[in-house]
């Protein structure tokens, strides 16, 4: 199972599911939550355990797109700092997420065009 690979990058399905489920700037989210619907959705790692993805929760706020506000343990509870937007970009061909206050880059790791 360590060779399993997502046919969309998890970069991707997180900021997905925070703008199907979270795109508001007073809405309070988990990593756990968002970690349930990467499970329910059935593309992820089946072995994966809330951990694994903390390096993207990371990069998220790193990118500011969302921040920390608390964190217990493995919980950790975020919001947005603005509203997210849905792109599509041309050189990956994949609809994106990018917050309105982030730089209009493609966070597909394997892309990082101008949108």
């Amino acid at each position: 199972m360590a060779d399993f690979t997502s046919s969309v990058p998890i970069q991707i399905q997180i900021r997905k599911i925070i703008y199907d489920n979270h795109n508001d700037v007073d809405t309070k989210f988990t990593n756990d939550e968002i970690f349930s619907k990467l499970k329910e959705n059935g593309d992820i790692n089946p072995s994966w355990v809330v951990d694994d993805i903390e390096c993207y929760i990371n990069d998220i706020c790193k990118s500011g797109l969302t921040r920390n506000i608390a964190q217990n343990f493995t919980t950790i509870w975020l919001k947005l700092f603005s509203k997210i937007e849905q792109h599509h970009c041309n050189s990956c061909n994949l609809d994106v997420y990018v917050g309105q206050e982030e730089e209009k880059t493609c966070p597909n790791p394997s892309c990082k065009s101008s949108l």
